[in-house]
């Protein structure tokens, strides 16, 4: 089995509670009284208290255009992605010496070359690292690159793998778009970065982390424009239906039922929930069709008000915060869950 030796989120230092950001996204679009209101509305309906962005909040006013707000997301990933990769192993007692393939994520900025091969030059990685870069899993990115890493991890146990996810969402923001759908992402998502050391079977480590028992990759036909991004002239313009919270609640329990069985297991033999947050809507959705018990997924509401969405990163963020405050009984089974565009699902059925 793989072990997880360490999770890590980082965060920028630049931290704003929601009504100055509703005010930024008010005053940039140029909203009228009618748009304000509604943006008050969906924003103060986020579930969101604070958020982190990668720049300070004067300088978004600036960004002329993509390629302004690409040469920020290429800074701004390679410092966090460094960031988190650099505490990761040295959580993990670990060297950058010690990492034998890199696993980069993103969807929310654009970088050739990869963002994996700009951090191995940042922080020194070996010249025979073997690097993968993943673009356009969004928010279910996070639980695939542990999964990718599983499966590389099957086939060579005494190694170390990296998962490194960074989502600087803030700067897709389209400022000429007052479409109900940018004025509703401009609410929910935040910027950040997570980074996970996992180690094969075959390999040693100070720390004694969750172990990856299996996972599960599902794909739901014909939804493909649920949630993504169109790549237009101002950048990166967010697709995010209305349907993702029925979406979820309709499907997701046949998934995680049909998983667990597969390993002679059911829901109620899951002692910890770790879900992506995706929205308050999306939680709802997760909480009733998995029925899940009050507060089983507490980390997931509580990283949401406090850093928003983070895409890839959140469910990272959450991961650590699970094994920070409320460590799950060792040796019970948990359920890992995010979703994406696709619209998929990803599951990782971990013992703790």
């Amino acid at each position: 089995m793989t072990q997880l030796a360490a999770v890590l989120g980082v965060l920028p230092d630049h931290r704003y509670p929601q009504p100055e950001l509703t005010d930024l996204v008010a005053e940039a679009c140029g909203l009228d009284a009618g748009q304000r209101r509604f943006l008050e509305r969906v924003h103060g309906g986020a579930g969101v208290q604070t958020r982190h962005l990668v720049l300070p909040i004067e300088q978004y006013r600036t960004l002329r255009d993509f390629g302004a707000a690409n040469d920020a997301f290429l800074t701004g990933a390679v410092d966090l992605g460094s960031r988190a990769i650099l505490g990761a192993l040295a959580q993990a007692g670990l060297t950058v010496e010690d990492v034998d393939v890199i696993l980069a994520v993103t969807s929310t900025g654009l970088a050739i070359p990869s963002l994996d091969a700009r951090i191995a030059e940042h922080i020194g990685l070996r010249p025979d690292v073997k690097r993968t870069p993943v673009v356009g899993l969004g928010c279910a990115a996070g639980a695939v690159g542990i999964s990718r890493l599983h499966d590389y991890l099957r086939g060579w146990p005494d190694q170390v793998a990296v998962l490194v996810t960074m989502e600087l969402c803030s700067l897709t923001v389209q400022y000429d778009d007052r479409s109900p759908t940018n004025l509703v992402a401009s609410g929910l998502f935040g910027d950040g970065a997570a980074a996970v050391v996992a180690v094969g079977s075959e390999r040693a480590t100070a720390t004694s982390g969750p172990q990856v028992i299996a996972t599960r990759s599902i794909l739901y036909p014909g939804t493909l424009r649920t949630m993504g991004f169109d790549v237009g002239p101002g950048g990166l313009k967010v697709v995010l239906g209305t349907e993702v919270p029925a979406l979820a609640e309709k499907h997701l329990r046949v998934g995680v039922d049909d998983f667990l069985a597969a390993h002679g297991l059911t829901r109620k033999d899951i002692t910890t929930w770790v879900s992506h947050p995706g929205g308050p809507k999306v939680l709802e959705a997760i909480e009733s069709g998995l029925e899940l018990p009050e507060g089983a997924l507490g980390a997931s509401w509580s990283s949401l008000r406090r850093i928003g969405n983070i895409s890839s990163a959140s469910v990272l963020h959450i991961l650590q915060d699970t094994l920070a405050d409320r460590p799950p009984e060792r040796g019970t089974p948990g359920m890992l869950i995010a979703m994406g565009p696709g619209f998929s699902a990803e599951l990782v059925l971990l013992q703790w």
